[in-house]
Parts: structure tokens; sequence; C-alpha cells
């Protein structure tokens, strides 16, 4: 068991998310960075898509209750325990009464903790994702608060040892500001002045934006398609409503929506999107569905190699 002894002002256990429940209007939401959350409970020796901390927007800390290891990654974080540096993407052990303090977030957005035996919250709808707009999911529905202990569950069979680290050429290109993307639902509804826009141009994250949409500024994409019937969005689907700013569906994005769809990130380059802090910088490049498709069998077997490489170091 964990207890949060200073919380951050967002602080949530996610998962890979529920893949079968968007029949029922629910969206899949899980963690924003899949790729850091699978990496990571794969540097504890869980299964990928065990809960995990997603951690946002300022330091805090944690008090181990028993025995355990754990491991940090996503946003860059310096990181202490006892009083020791923590590296991340690295397997690291915790004695019972030691301290995890984060420091401080100094890049990316979103950070997560992975824990041997995974956060062990009740699953709804086959997640132990939270999902905060519908007050359901992760512990009791809600951030979790100071005070709060967090049940682990049982110890793996096999945890790499004390220092097994993820090679760096395995992870996303985090500090790029290149996300790549192939055309929408929509995409021939838009001129070619539109595609140039879109393409060439730099689009800054926007303050308002969270884990149901990024919002981009920048040059608007003028268009005169005006209001199109609800149809089915996903993670990734790129909007663009009548003033032109494109809005990027993310973790907790509604099902359905009726602005027009220019591209969807290729979800290989998800985790960078969701990485990139507001005032940062977002260049689309535009691919095709194959170039995408095997980009995510690249990171597939990225995945996979993590998980030999950790079981090896066992």
């Amino acid at each position: 068991m964990i207890t949060i002894t200073q919380a951050p002002p967002y602080l949530t256990v996610q998962d890979s998310g529920r893949r079968h429940a968007r029949t029922f209007g629910v969206p899949r939401g899980g963690a924003m960075d899949l790729f850091a959350l699978e990496a990571l409970n794969s540097i504890v020796g869980n299964p990928p898509d065990a809960g995990a901390l997603e951690w946002a927007l300022s330091g805090g800390s944690l008090k181990f209750t028993t025995d355990g290891a754990f491991a940090i990654g996503g946003a860059r974080a310096r990181a202490l325990l006892d009083g020791r540096d923590v590296p991340p993407f690295t397997t690291t052990y915790a004695a019972a009464g030691d301290e995890l303090e984060i420091q401080q977030i100094v890049g990316g957005r979103f950070l997560y903790l992975a824990f041997a035996g995974g956060i062990d919250v009740v699953p709804v709808l086959g997640s132990r994702s939270t999902y905060l707009p519908g007050h359901f999911g992760g512990f009791e529905g809600r951030t979790v608060a100071r005070g709060d202990s967090l049940p682990l569950g049982n110890r793996p069979p096999s945890i790499p040892a004390a220092g097994f680290s993820c090679p760096a050429e395995l992870l996303p290109a985090y500090t790029s500001s290149v996300v790549r993307v192939t055309p929408g639902t929509h995409a021939d509804m838009f001129d070619d002045s539109a595609w140039r826009i879109f393409t060439e141009t730099n689009f800054l994250v926007a303050h308002a934006s969270d884990r149901t949409g990024y919002k981009l500024n920048g040059h608007p994409l003028s268009h005169d398609i005006g209001s199109l019937p609800s149809d089915p969005g996903c993670q990734g689907a790129i909007q663009i409503p009548s003033e032109g700013t494109p809005i990027v569906l993310m973790a907790d994005a509604p099902t359905v929506g009726g602005y027009p769809k220019i591209a969807v990130v290729s979800k290989t380059d998800m985790p960078i999107l969701a990485q990139r802090s507001p005032g940062e910088s977002v260049r689309f490049e535009l691919i095709t569905i194959e170039q995408s498709q095997r980009a995510l069998k690249r990171r597939a077997s990225d995945q996979k190699t993590i998980r030999s490489l950790g079981a090896a170091s066992a």
C-alpha cells in the first residue's frame, strides 16, 4: 500500500482504458501517454495495462507502507526516494517507510508512477481508469488527495532487478514537435489552402486544453463546411470548428461530434502530443494509413523488447 502525503492538484489512477464501453457512450479514457504507462508497468513486472498513477501540474510526495518496486516516467521530473535521485524508466526498490518526493515536473505534462502489483482499485466497466466527468472509476471516481491510501495488487512473480533501465532508443521522441497524422473522415472537404496551413505552419497548445481535448492556437483553417450530423469520434481525431482552430480529441473526449475532422493523429505519436505543455508548438506531418500501421507495429515491438529485457534482468 502507498499513502499520499502531499498531493499535486491533479492525481488520478489510470490504466489502458475502457476498450469495450464506447457503445454505451463512454470514452476509452485511460492514460494520456499510453506508451509510458505500458513501459513502466513492464519495468516493474506488471501486465502492460495495470493501474498506475497519472500525476500532473506540480510536485508532491507519497510514502510506502510496504516494501516494493516502482518506476516513474513520461514527463521529466526531479524525484527523490529518501534523498536519492530516482532516474526515469528504471526499476527502483523502496522499503516500508520510504518517502518518494516528486520535487518538480521539469518537462512534459503527465508523469506516471507504476508500482509492482499495480494500483488495485475496483474495476468499473472493465477498467481501473478514473473518468472524472462521470465521477466513476479509479479511486472513488475522483482525484487522489492527501491522506489517501491506495492498495497495491499481489507482487508479480518476476520483477526486473533494481537499476534495470529502458534503453533510450526505445522511447518516443518526447522532445519533438512533429506529430504524424493520417487523413480524417472529412479530409476531402478541406481545400489546398487549408491543407497547406495545417501541414506547413506551427500551432501552439492552448491553455484551454485538458484530457478531453487539446485546442491549438495558430493560423485558422478557413472553411465553409458548417455543421455536420454527429458521427463517431476517436482519440486523436482533429476537429475544425467554424472559427478554424483545431481541436485534437484526447483520452476523455466524447464518442461522437459534429465538427469536420481533417485528420487523425497516428496512435504512435499520441504520447508525444499528450506530453506537449500549453504554449509548446506542434507541427503536423501527413502520412498514409499504411505508414501509420508500420509505425505502430514498430512501437509494439519496442514494448515487447522492454518486457523481454526486463524479464531477462529479473
